[in-house]
């Protein structure tokens, strides 16, 4: 429950071009509000409909982007000067030039700033998807913005302690500069399902249901080869997604076709519950990257508060949330189609009423303990 002896007092401003299709972003504004902090809002939308910035094709499409990003800059600085007195200022992902724009300005009313970094825009961009090598300008240029917007904020923000400790390294951060809360879920979005949701016929196959970006840090060519392999009982996999990586799994399914694989390419965000929901058991990530060790994505919380079993690559992160003794979760090596075959060959063996899983862990991650969470660091800052 909210403390609201102390919280009521306090006004925290969202400022810059935050995108609000994130459900990271969606969640921190919500948990401040339901712990009776008043949000104001400074917001510029230029990220509608643009679920995956790196596949943002054409120059043209890149110019009027950069242009609508760059003509949003002035409003907002003048929106802010205009603003009531405030304790401290959240500037959210992508935020890494949103922070340097901002920092003289609150510099100039005395305002700390706190910044959700999320994720490092050269580590995604470089190492995790190689889309430059690390000597590119880009590289470079990746690397220095966000080496500064690290020192323009008063506290940066990622979603595990693993993603922190990268910054600190990377980025010569102080452990004092940074703080992990995890991402959290909308649990209107992904309510948990009933029981007997997923009760099968005789002889139906077990549903098998990957959802995300086609993208390294997913592994879907890993999931691919997990699908080749025999299961003891009949397997449907299902994939929905698309991506980076998406040709080359196309080419991999031309080449060996797979019957018992769906591949559909999108679906609503809205929608997406009900296929957790039917699914027997969720995938997660299963990359071999770096990265893949550092995070926690959205899916993860999103299946664990369906109360659908997990199957997800074992790493530093995902044991900051749960471990092999976590009812319903099966941790797996990454990029290892063998293991992952024979985790939903365990899942099938040993099946049974899974109703009612991750109750109490999904308390940790709902809007309103999020929004403790980043309170409690803000009030630490400010």
């Amino acid at each position: 429950m909210p403390v609201n002896s102390e919280i009521e007092a306090m006004r925290i401003v969202f400022w810059g071009t935050y995108d609000l299709g994130k459900p990271r972003n969606r969640i921190l504004l919500r948990g401040l509000r339901e712990n009776d902090v008043e949000v104001v809002e400074c917001h510029a939308d230029v990220w509608s409909g643009i679920e995956d910035k790196s596949q943002v094709t054409g120059w043209g499409r890149r110019f009027m982007l950069l242009l609508r990003w760059i003509f949003a800059y002035p409003g907002l600085i003048v929106r802010y000067l205009r603003l009531p007195k405030h304790d401290a200022v959240i500037v959210c992902y992508p935020g890494q030039v949103d922070v340097l724009v901002l920092w003289p300005f609150a510099r100039l009313r005395r305002v700390p700033i706190v910044l959700d970094a999320f994720l490092s825009l050269y580590n995604t961009v470089v190492e995790d998807r190689q889309m430059v090598g690390p000597s590119h300008p880009l590289a470079r240029l990746l690397y220095g913005l966000e080496w500064l917007a690290c020192r323009a904020a008063d506290r940066v923000v990622l979603d595990t302690r693993a993603h922190a400790e990268y910054f600190e390294t990377t980025y010569r951060l102080s452990p004092q500069r940074t703080a992990a809360v995890f991402v959290g879920v909308e649990p209107e979005a992904f309510p948990p399902r009933g029981a007997g949701t997923t009760d099968r016929p005789s002889g139906a196959p077990i549903t098998v249901l990957f959802y995300g970006q086609f993208i390294p840090l997913h592994g879907v060519d890993t999931i691919v080869r997990a699908a080749r392999m025999p299961v003891d009982e009949p397997v449907e996999w299902v994939l929905i997604g698309q991506g980076q990586e998406e040709a080359r799994i196309r080419r991999m399914l031309d080449e060996h076709p797979l019957g018992h694989l769906r591949w559909i390419p999108w679906v609503a965000y809205e929608e997406l519950k009900d296929w957790i929901a039917r699914a027997d058991v969720c995938l997660g990530i299963f990359g071999d990257t770096d990265k893949a060790a550092r995070v926690i994505p959205n899916k993860v919380f999103q299946v664990l508060a369906v109360g659908a079993p997990l199957i997800t690559r074992d790493s530093p992160a995902i044991r900051e949330l749960v471990d092999d003794e976590t009812p319903g979760v099966y941790l797996v090596p990454p990029g290892d189609p063998a293991a992952l075959a024979a985790a939903v060959r365990r899942f099938a063996a040993e099946r049974r009423n899974m109703a009612g899983l991750y109750c109490a862990l999904n308390a940790r991650f709902s809007p309103s303990a999020i929004g403790q969470e980043w309170l409690s660091l803000v009030r630490a800052t400010a």
